[in-house]
């Protein structure tokens, strides 16, 4: 009996039964994750009362003592949301932190709640409900920027913008054309976390360390209780895996990349060099040598926390990548990754529904920068196959109409008909229709074309679009309101 007693002093880890002596000091602060897992308290909580409800149901615990666990969750639930819960890197991490204080609260009852559960399902169970209410965030987010681009699109249709290939003048477009592009990309964003709320949305709870448990367990009534599809169908893989954490920051990779690139012309737009658009005040920043300068440090910032949340896709990658089943302390590593991807995205995703409505337009040097560079050529062109000429005959014929153009310091546009029609005498006094730049926009009068008329349908679109969104059920799988 000594020889017992001397044993349980020497640990008193909730796992220390088979311990002979306690944790080094360097070891159990090596090994804790409280300082960063608390954040995920919340579904913690809830899937203990869910697992509880459970084992009620299937005679294991009493109503009393569901009703005792329940309440004293509850109260603990409502302590760390004050900001009065201890934490203890002793407990490890925020699970065993949670189970200790409810013991301490209802007694010997507190300690039947782990009954037939293990933290490598709870750790999983609580991730992916985290995961699940991230994701519905960053899409309602994400739809307030797409709102903003629909509503900025729609105001600045018919502006002429210079569009470039390989950052050169190319053709004119309108500005709400180019607005729109951005909602694809954000769109496509959007529907590509909607598909991996599909495979977060699954329960685990149930597998418990990696074979199940012994205990006559209901896994679909936990499920439906944390509102999930379903439970998942391996207890090996559903301890073990985040592919569903990797897919999510795979998806908010791209997302971000989006942002990057709509954040890198945002900062060319806004130098003196362009000059086509204005970012107020209130999103830029000033130098501390040089007293003219207004820097565009939020895209810019936004630019660079891309490759952040880049980097944590490939930590969560690498940590993955040499695991044998089942679950491993690896796995604890990707929390951290995890929580600060999600704080950067919805971060650059308010940042972006905050700016865009505030961005002004200089239409004239937009104008003036599309009037330059030749940029109605291919209209001249298609003007000349439209006439009969074979495309590679127009092309050539326009190839040196620009060339006489440069040596004349002027644009196609500036050249007289005389001029013009020395290199075709399929050119007549009409061309000058298709060589201003409203001409351009108006020509390409199709699904998907840049002409003013298109941008408004497209518009109309977008907003109906958005409009269906209502957010995601928890019903079947991928399913969400319309």
């Amino acid at each position: 009996m000594k020889k017992h007693k001397d044993h349980q002093n020497k640990t008193s880890k909730l796992w220390g039964g088979r311990f002979t002596e306690p944790t080094e000091a360097f070891v159990q602060r090596f090994t804790a994750s409280v300082t960063f897992d608390q954040r995920l308290y919340q579904y913690d909580i809830d899937g203990s009362i869910a697992h509880a409800k459970m084992l009620a149901k299937v005679k294991v615990l009493t109503e009393d003592e569901l009703t005792q666990i329940v309440n004293g969750l509850e109260i603990i639930r409502s302590e760390i949301s004050r900001g009065e819960f201890k934490w203890s890197i002793e407990l490890e991490d925020v699970h065993m932190n949670i189970e200790s204080a409810l013991t301490n609260k209802i007694g010997e009852v507190g300690k039947k709640l782990h009954t037939g559960r293990s933290r490598n399902d709870q750790v999983a169970t609580d991730i992916r409900l985290f995961v699940r209410d991230e994701i519905d965030q960053i899409c309602e987010i994400l739809t307030k920027v797409q709102s903003a681009l629909v509503a900025f699109a729609e105001r600045e249709a018919a502006t002429i913008f210079p569009g470039f290939t390989h950052l050169q003048t190319a053709q004119p477009v309108s500005f709400g054309h180019h607005m729109l592009a951005w909602f694809e990309m954000l769109g496509r964003d959007y529907d590509r976390l909607a598909d991996c709320r599909k495979r977060v949305n699954l329960s685990p709870l149930g597998s418990a360390a990696l074979a199940g448990t012994t205990y006559p367990i209901d896994r679909e009534y936990t499920a439906e209780l944390l509102g999930f599809y379903s439970p998942t169908n391996n207890s090996l893989d559903s301890v073990s895996d985040r592919d569903f954490v990797i897919e999510f920051a795979a998806t908010a990779s791209l997302l971000m990349t989006h942002l990057s690139r709509f954040s890198e012309e945002l900062v060319l737009w806004t130098s003196l060099q362009f000059n086509f658009i204005d970012l107020p005040d209130r999103f830029c920043t000033g130098s501390s040598i040089m007293p003219q300068k207004k820097n565009p440090d939020v895209p810019e910032l936004i630019r660079g926390k891309s490759g952040r949340v880049v980097g944590h896709l490939v930590s969560l990658l690498n940590l993955m990548k040499s695991q044998p089943l089942a679950y491993n302390k690896d796995n604890q590593e990707d929390k951290e990754s995890l929580f600060d991807l999600i704080d950067t995205v919805k971060d650059c995703l308010f940042a972006y529904s905050e700016m865009i409505p505030a961005i002004r337009c200089n239409k004239e040097a937009m104008e003036e920068a599309a009037s330059k560079g030749f940029a109605t050529a291919t209209d001249l062109a298609d003007y000349l196959v439209k006439k009969g000429l074979p495309f590679r005959d127009a092309h050539e014929v326009v190839g040196k109409s620009v060339s006489y153009a440069i040596e004349q310091q002027a644009d196609l546009s500036d050249l007289s008909l005389e001029q013009l029609s020395q290199f075709s005498d399929l050119i007549d006094a009409d061309v000058f229709d298709v060589l201003t730049l409203a001409g351009s926009l108006k020509a390409r009068n199709h699904k998907g074309g840049t002409a003013p008329e298109q941008v408004l349908q497209a518009v109309t679109e977008a907003k109906a679009t958005l409009a269906n969104r209502s957010g995601f059920k928890n019903g079947p799988v991928g399913s969400f309101s319309a």
